[in-house]
C-alpha cells in the first residue's frame, strides 16, 4: 500500500542580497533561480527542512491534484 505525499509550490519573493550564502546555496538547491519564480516539490522531510531554515525568502502553499 502506498501513502500518497502532497506536494507543495514553492516562490521565491524576496531577494538573497546581503543574505547568508547557505540561504543562497539553499534557495539554488530548491531550484529557484529568478525572483517571483515557483518550483513543485514532494513535501518530504528533506524539503520541508531546506524551506523552514529559509521561510523569510518564499511563499509556500499546497498544491491540489
Amino acid at each position: 500500500m502506498r501513502v500518497k505525499v502532497s506536494k507543495i509550490k514553492v516562490t521565491w519573493v524576496r531577494s538573497t542580497i546581503n543574505r547568508k550564502a547557505r540561504h543562497k546555496r539553499t534557495i539554488r538547491a530548491l531550484g529557484l533561480h529568478r525572483l517571483h519564480e515557483s518550483v513543485i516539490h514532494e513535501a518530504t522531510p528533506q524539503v520541508l527542512g531546506m524551506i523552514e531554515q529559509i521561510r523569510y525568502l518564499v511563499e509556500v502553499e499546497e498544491v491540489k491534484s
